[in-house]
């Protein structure tokens, strides 16, 4: 993808874009009856020291369930903040939110494989079908010690060979997979397979707190969920939406957690 020197190392993706929703992305095509609707939220750094964790999760929570017809939510990564005892206290918070809902690992996440499975129910790669027709895949993108790393090409593989006559594959990976971001990293080889495929709608990240637009590589749209937890990142904590019609459309939208504003928005 040739990109203009100034995108390079880009880690305010949208920031005028929040204060002008809409500005630079024109009007969205929402789809007249939704099939699909889920949420995504990203790096609520639970037991952060000096942030108040507790209130950024419960906040989040109540917007979550002002919306209509949520499916599930993910939560792309950086679930807690480094210490693992708080790995079995965030999934009583989300617990409470009796939605369903899938946890991305991320690089704060600083436990072993074996014991994200034994919390979690499922491993750190995983993937799964939801009402027949989407494909679903999370991928690790860190390891106990917080190194930032490539996806495992060989599980993304299956899965995407698994899933390939679904109509819609959407894949979580916390750390972005290209250099674009100030904390990406440069993985060509798992842009190039995800370019294979042609039924890979979107491809959502966390981890660039400050990001929370769009970028896309081969004409895939890579999206960005801000943040709604921890101390830094864009002023305007919010969460994703991603809603296929029954027409095929798929959009998604950032909402502000104080206001449900929507603050950007695309049609992929």
């Amino acid at each position: 993808m040739k990109r203009r020197p100034f995108l390079q190392k880009l880690s305010i993706i949208t920031s005028m874009s929040t204060l002008m929703p809409f500005l630079n992305y024109g009007k969205m095509d929402f789809p007249e009856k939704i099939k699909l609707k889920f949420v995504v939220a990203s790096d609520g750094h639970y037991g952060q020291p000096n942030t108040d964790y507790e209130a950024n999760h419960r906040d989040l929570i109540q917007a979550i369930l002002k919306e209509n017809e949520v499916d599930f939510v993910v939560f792309n990564g950086d679930l807690i903040h480094d210490d693992p005892k708080w790995m079995s206290d965030v999934k009583k918070v989300y617990d409470s939110m009796q939605l369903p809902y899938y946890p991305v690992k991320g690089n704060h996440d600083r436990i072993s494989e074996e014991s994200w499975k034994n919390i979690w129910g499922i491993p750190a790669d995983h993937r799964f079908v939801w009402k027949e027709h989407y494909g679903m895949i999370m991928a690790n993108s860190s390891n106990e010690a917080g190194e930032y790393l490539c996806a495992d090409l060989e599980f993304l593989k299956d899965s995407f060979e698994a899933f390939r006559n679904l109509p819609y594959v959407f894949l979580f990976i916390h750390i972005s997979q290209n250099d674009w971001t100030l904390h990406g990293i440069s993985c060509e080889p798992v842009l190039g397979l995800i370019a294979e495929y042609p039924n890979v709608r979107a491809v959502f990240h966390g981890h660039d707190h400050d990001v929370d637009g769009i970028m896309r590589n081969r004409k895939k749209p890579y999206l960005w969920s801000g943040h709604f937890g921890g101390s830094w990142g864009s002023p305007h904590p919010g969460f994703r939406v991603c809603e296929v019609g029954q027409d095929g459309k798929v959009v998604t939208y950032l909402k502000a957690i104080k206001d449900g504003m929507i603050l950007n928005g695309h049609t992929i």
